[in-house]
């Protein structure tokens, strides 16, 4: 103790580490509407869906379920995962390919510990990739995208990366439909990725926890390219609505389980075992059936209908923005409005999102969370602030070949049109 006080010693890896972005806007975006303020939720990135009703009775049906389940996960949820990868993107997983953990995030997190090798990542990516491999003390390399390309990393920038140290063990993130951006890769991209990937022997994690809801339904994995050194990441949290029930899904090939059991040594020595409700409540959402997939169509509409929507609002205003393929991020560039930005003291992004929220009421994140510049003019916004449960209510009443409209929009996503509307408004 020096004068009364307990020194601080802090591994040097967390000292100054702040609160990952994406909690700490939700966390003062509820500080202000507990204020008081009108706020605008579009920082989180939370599905607004309700989880699907028959997976929350089975949740019901095993409250009861109290005992540690095996580490890897239970058996029947190892093979209901493996089922739906082989039903729907014809891969050839088994039970023994899974490890379940609580949500993807804690499993990337241990892959990364017991991974020896470099992170690679396309910027912009998600918020929590590079300060988990900053804990971990892994070095991150950050590959550069363009507004031109949509924002995905082409084969010529992963060659550019490698060619330089073609043997050095490197773990790539390869995210899509994309967190900021909302934005995917078509099969030719990936395809084209995957022949860089196996040159170098490059691990691919491929997060595809929004895979789910791409707009088109016809979402494939690099694995059906790369089976040999892909790991597929998805979860509950954004397609199932189940954020907070924290269940996270790995699948492996074959050739890497000796990554599979180091993780699964850690987790015995960690989380110990996932949740086991949560466990058997998930076997349902991942057998799939009429009703999940009725689900999905209705969450696909609605946000295709809405990010359609608030892009064309966007665009209108003069901001630069590439048309989101899924998920339901939006990843604006305002570039385009410097000047008139800088006349009213806004050079960055995080000026940009600051003045946004004290004026406007609208929250959202700055392009540097994502990795970007500090000096950019981009932020990234989550069109999720409207009621889940009762817009997919009236979405079910409109005939699947009829558009959902302006005034459908109006009437039940009204929260979310205002708050870009609020923005546009702003900028002029």
């Amino acid at each position: 103790m020096v004068n009364g006080q307990h020194e601080v010693n802090l591994n040097l890896n967390v000292r100054g580490l702040p609160v990952s972005a994406t909690l700490g806007i939700n966390e003062k975006s509820n500080q202000l509407l507990a204020d008081g303020k009108k706020i605008y939720k579009l920082g989180l990135g939370q599905s607004p869906f309700p989880v699907p009703e028959s997976i929350v009775r089975e949740l019901q049906n095993n409250a009861h379920q109290k005992d540690y389940l095996p580490v890897r996960g239970l058996p029947a949820l190892r093979d209901a995962v493996a089922k739906y990868y082989r039903r729907t993107q014809d891969l050839a997983f088994l039970g023994e390919n899974i490890l379940i953990g609580p949500g993807s995030k804690e499993l990337m997190f241990i892959l990364q510990l017991v991974y020896y090798g470099d992170l690679v990542i396309p910027t912009p990516s998600w918020v929590s990739y590079a300060p988990q491999a900053h804990i971990v003390g892994r070095h991150v390399h950050w590959l550069r995208t363009s507004a031109a390309n949509k924002w995905l990393l082409t084969p010529e920038e992963l060659e550019k990366h490698c060619q330089g140290d073609p043997s050095k063990p490197r773990i790539v993130i390869l995210n899509y439909p994309n967190n900021p951006t909302g934005c995917s890769y078509s099969e030719q991209q990936l395809q084209d990725l995957a022949v860089v990937a196996r040159k170098y022997h490059i691990i691919m994690l491929s997060d595809e926890i929004y895979g789910e809801l791409n707009f088109s339904g016809a979402h494939r994995s690099i694995a059906c390219h790369y089976p040999e050194g892909t790991i597929i990441a998805s979860g509950l949290s954004k397609w199932a609505g189940a954020g907070g029930w924290r269940l996270g899904t790995f699948a492996f090939p074959a050739e890497l389980k000796w990554l599979l059991d180091a993780m699964a040594v850690v987790a015995s020595e960690t989380f110990t075992a996932t949740s086991a409700p949560i466990q058997y409540a998930a076997v349902k959402a991942f057998q799939g059936g009429s009703c999940l997939e009725g689900y999905l169509l209705q969450s696909r509409r609605i946000l295709k209908s809405l990010s359609d929507r608030i892009w064309k609002q966007l665009q209108s205003a003069g901001v630069s923005v590439a048309q989101p393929d899924g998920a339901f991020y939006m990843f604006p560039d305002f570039e385009p409005l410097r000047e008139r930005l800088s006349d009213r003291g806004i050079h960055n992004g995080e000026e940009l999102c600051d003045r946004l929220l004290q004026e406007t009421g609208v929250a959202i994140l700055p392009g540097n969370c994502f990795g970007r510049p500090q000096e950019e003019l981009t932020a990234r916004l989550a069109f999720v602030d409207f009621d889940g449960a009762k817009v997919l209510a009236a979405a079910e009443q409109v005939p699947a070949d009829q558009a959902l409209d302006d005034e459908f929009l109006n009437q039940y996503c009204g929260k979310v049109i205002t708050a870009i509307q609020l923005v546009c408004d702003w900028l002029k």
